[in-house]
This record gives structure tokens, sequence and C-alpha cells, in this order.
């Protein structure tokens, strides 16, 4: 799905060649400030590399509009943005960002579920504590359903039960569709117990 091949980042990530296949689990783990959250930056295009190529579906990245591939391969950030509103508003508004149909109160009821959270949609979303809010915010990225989820610490702020629940749905989810899932974890426990792929990041180490 995407290949990465002699890419240079200023003097954070040196890559020669790297591949993340489809519809695949791939954990990508290392010390801070060893480039795990620019690496997916690079592959959202929110950033371009300084040299190298990246492709996605064989397709090189500068003939790939931006807009265009972040309708299928979604970022959700360490610390993702919480609307004033309802919970049902912050599951709904990225549909709207990205133009898709707005589902239905039992999908959102679902998809509170798969993340674990017991609350209502009409509850106030600035009342949820950091953990419940980082759920909220996993659940508006699955609403989308994008090809490819680039998850960067989705789970950083759940205690260690809560956090192997959510990252094990997660991945059943991903594994059900067909979808392929790149997340950053601090976790080595659950990089080795759910994906396919673990790449680990050293500072100023080549890959």
């Amino acid at each position: 799905m995407f290949l990465l091949k002699d890419i240079k980042y200023k003097d954070i990530l040196d890559i020669k060649e790297l591949k993340f296949e489809e519809s695949k689990v791939a954990c990508i783990v290392g010390e801070s400030g060893s480039g795990k959250t620019t690496l997916l930056r690079l592959l959202n295009k929110l950033i371009s590399c300084d040299g190298g190529e990246i492709f996605y579906k064989n397709k090189p990245f500068k003939h790939i509009n931006s807009v265009d591939l972040r309708r299928e391969v979604v970022m959700l950030p360490q610390a993702p943005a919480i609307y004033g509103g309802s919970i049902k508003d912050n599951l709904l508004i990225g549909l709207k960002f990205g133009e898709k149909p707005i589902v239905s109160d039992e999908r959102l009821l679902e998809i509170l579920r798969l993340v674990k959270l017991n609350k209502g949609l009409n509850d106030d979303a600035d009342k949820l504590s950091g953990g419940e809010k980082q759920r909220i915010a996993l659940g508006r990225v699955i609403l989308m359903e994008p090809e490819v989820l680039l998850l960067d610490e989705p789970s950083s702020a759940l205690d260690e039960d809560t956090e192997e629940l959510i990252i094990e749905a997660l991945v059943s989810y991903t594994r059900n569709r067909g979808k392929t899932l790149i997340m950053v974890t601090h976790s080595k426990k659950i990089a080795g117990s759910f994906s396919d792929k673990i790449v680990e990041l050293s500072k100023r180490d080549s890959y």
C-alpha cells in the first residue's frame, strides 16, 4: 500500500526502504524524538520529505492530490481536537468535513460500544475525561471508514487494561473490514500482541 524509498527528512528520518502492506496492522515504536509522528505525517502528506519518494498504491505521492489522499488516509493526532457540543456532534463532524453521508444514531451507538464508552449521544463532550475524549476522536475516525487509519498514540490517555480492550477492538474492526492500520504506540506489549509488522525507529538511525 505504501512504499518509501530513500526518504530523508531533516536530521530526523533516513529510510532506505520501508513498506506498509494493505489490510495489515503495523505498529511504529521507538524512543521520543526518533521520528514516529514525523513518519505518520509524511504518510498523510501533512509534510513533505527532503529527499526520496513515497508511493501509495504504486502511485508517486507527487501525482496524488493531498485532499483526495486524506479522504482515504485519515490521521488521528495524539492530542485530537474536541469541539464544543455533544458527543454526537463530535462523532459526526468528521463526516461533515469529509462531505460524507451522515449516519444514524444507531450507528453512532455502535461506535461508542466499539470504543468502550458508556455515554449518551447528547452528553456534553467538554465534560469528558482525557481518555474519554481520546475515544470519541477515535470513534470519529472509524466512522469515516478510511482505507488507511494513521493513529498517533491512540490510547496514551488510557489505563493499561482499558488500552488493551480498545486496541483489541480497533484491530478486530480493521481486520474485519479489510482496512490498513498504521499506529504509533509507546507500548511494545501492544505492538507485539496485535501487529503484523513492527517498525522500530531510533534517533538518527536509518531504517
